[in-house]
This record gives structure tokens, C-alpha cells and sequence, in this order.
């Protein structure tokens, strides 16, 4: 099994986010309007060197603060810091020193790799548009490049179009596409979920080789559960909005706390038959409500087998539950 990198030197915060909120207005004209709360009040930090993971059902507002930290969208209210500073109003004036240090790798690879463009032109604009280093440089870096994500020998691969490429290559590339500007902070959506198997796990190993090569540091987002205790140290799960738990990631899988995060696991499917027989199930009732309307109080509590009264009034905070384990849950506040 992979396990998070940990860096020999003393952990400093690389980004920060708080209170983090994201609302949209939706209708008008001739219909009401609503407001959705994409992401409600979220507050957690990444440590360098960290594989931090993003998790939780399709809504939750994952993409969209993968967004707001790539500064493609702008928050409601609250901030995010990164290395010490406020990424909409510090970087104002420095908008390519933060465009180099935060890059991402995309879930539909295909989609984002220009189909008109070689390989070598895909990983080159960015040292084009960045003007770091003349023609020859550019070259031997690119070269560089393809070699560190596994496309060897590099003159298989450098003048070919994405058509022309497998799903993994094509992934590769956009490693590679990320790398190219050395960046200190990657943000992964989905990274893998559009690969088979096999190409999944090659994958996994490359990003875990490049973190230690190029001190990097990991915001996953995913749905998978497999891919987080693989390569993640620590995981947030998300639901509707808003953080139910926070936990080193061994922490969590060996003790889930969270009913969601309970229910999360226990649908995780198990390859040995015996084992999954076994294996408790803890299914939650009910349709995910709509992010229009979202319950009162906890936002889980109409699919909550342990809901109390409480539950349906009071929204719990983000509380310590442990050694760096923090949930949002009147029950085990209350235990």
C-alpha cells in the first residue's frame, strides 16, 4: 500500500481556507429564485508535503472549491491563503508567480488536451507563455519532462497528437502539462476515475514518485475511497456544503466516526467474497435532498439513522473529536 508523504523537514501550512462559502442565485424573469448554497461556512488547512483528499457524493461542493482555490470562481464570503497570502487580493499584481505555483490535472484528460496541438506544444506553452528560456531550453525541458512521467522513449511520443495517445499516455501528458512550470501545489480532480485498473495504479505510483522528486504537494478530489487510503494522509468528507469529518486517513478507515462517513465506507465494495459477507452494512435512507432546499439544523439528519431532535434545529460545529480528528455531529458531541 502507498503511504502519504511526509516531509523530513518541519510542516508549515501551504494553504489555508476560512470559512469558505459559495452561493448561488438560480431562476428569474418568469420563474422564483433560489439561492444554492454550493459550499457553506468550510474551513481546513493543508500542510506542505500533505496528499490531502476531498471526498464526498456528487453536489457536495467538492469541485467547487477546487475552483475557488484555482481562482477561477470567486467565494461569497471567507478566504483562502496561500503560503501566507490572500489569493484574490495579495496575488493581485502577481498573478503568474500564483498561476505557477498552483496547477491542476484534470479529470477528463481528453477534454483538456488541445486536439490540434502535439505533445510538445501542449507541454511548451506554458514555458512559451511564461517566456522561461529560449527554444533550446524549452526543448531539453519538455524531454525532461515526458522521461519523468513515463513516456519513453520521448521521441515515440513528443510529436504526436492526443488522438494518438492511450487514456493513460494522454494522463501522463497531463502530469507532465502541470509539472511544466514547477509548481509547489497541484490540485487533482479526479485523476485516475476515467482509467481502467491497471492504468490506475501506475498512475497513483508516478504521482507518489513525482511528489517526493519535486516536493510537491496533493489536493485530491475523488470519489473513490480506494485511491484516498492508497495515496492520502489526510481526507475531509463533504456533504452538501459542508465538512461532517476531518481525520488522518488511516484514523478514518479504521474508525469512521461520522454516520456519513460510516455509510460511506460500508459501500465500499470488498474483492473477497467471504469478507464481504461479513462485513456490516450501514445504508442510508432516503434521496440526497436538494441543495435548494437543504434540511434544517444538520444537513444529514433526514438520512441519519442516530437523528435527534436536536439534530433537526441546530447546526453542530466542526468539533475535536480525538487526535486531529474533528466531525460535525450532534451525537458524538454529546457522548
Amino acid at each position: 500500500m502507498l503511504v502519504g508523504y511526509i516531509s523530513t523537514v518541519i510542516k508549515m501550512t501551504i494553504l489555508e481556507v476560512k470559512d469558505l462559502k459559495k452561493h448561488y442565485t438560480i431562476g428569474g424573469l418568469f420563474s422564483s429564485k433560489y439561492l444554492v448554497k454550493a459550499v457553506d461556512g468550510v474551513s481546513f488547512k493543508i500542510e506542505k508535503g500533505d496528499n490531502f483528499a476531498l471526498v464526498g457524493e456528487s453536489g457536495c461542493g467538492k469541485s467547487t472549491i477546487a475552483k475557488i482555490i484555482a481562482r477561477l470562481i470567486e467565494p461569497t464570503a471567507g478566504t483562502v491563503f496561500f503560503k501566507g497570502n490572500e489569493i484574490f487580493h495579495d496575488f493581485k499584481n502577481k498573478d503568474n508567480i500564483f498561476r505557477r505555483n498552483i496547477q491542476m490535472i484534470f479529470q477528463d484528460v481528453y477534454a483538456s488536451l488541445n486536439p490540434r496541438r502535439t505533445v510538445f506544444q501542449i507541454i511548451s506553452d506554458p514555458l512559451k507563455n511564461n517566456k522561461l528560456g529560449n527554444n533550446d531550453a524549452i526543448f531539453n525541458r519538455v524531454v525532461t519532462l515526458l522521461k519523468d512521467v513515463g513516456l519513453t522513449p520521448f521521441e515515440s511520443f513528443i510529436y504526436r497528437f492526443p488522438h494518438q495517445l492511450s487514456g493513460g499516455q494522454r494522463q501522463r501528458v497531463g502530469i507532465a502539462r502541470a509539472l511544466s512550470l514547477e509548481p509547489s501545489f497541484i490540485l487533482a480532480d479526479e485523476p485516475v476515475s476515467a482509467l481502467d485498473m491497471t492504468v490506475r495504479t501506475q498512475i497513483l505510483l508516478l504521482l507518489k514518485a513525482l511528489q517526493v522528486k519535486h516536493n510537491l504537494t496533493f489536493f485530491f478530489i475523488t470519489h473513490d475511497l480506494s485511491v484516498v487510503r492508497a495515496i492520502c494522509n489526510k481526507v475531509t468528507v463533504m456533504y452538501l456544503g459542508r465538512i461532517m469529518e476531518m481525520s488522518p486517513t488511516e484514523d478514518l478507515f479504521k474508525n469512521p466516526s461520522h454516520p456519513y462517513t460510516q455509510a460511506l465506507i460500508s459501500a465500499t465494495p470488498i474483492p473477497n467474497p467471504e469478507k464481504a459477507r461479513q462485513k456490516k452494512k450501514l445504508l442510508v435512507k432516503g434521496e440526497t435532498p436538494s441543495p435548494i432546499n437543504p434540511p434544517s439544523g444538520c444537513h444529514f439528519h433526514t438520512r441519519c439513522q442516530y437523528t435527534m431532535d436536536i439534530c433537526k434545529k441546530a447546526e453542530p460545529e466542526l468539533l475535536s473529536i480525538g487526535k486531529n480528528r474533528f466531525a460535525s455531529c450532534h451525537k458524538l458531541q454529546n457522548s
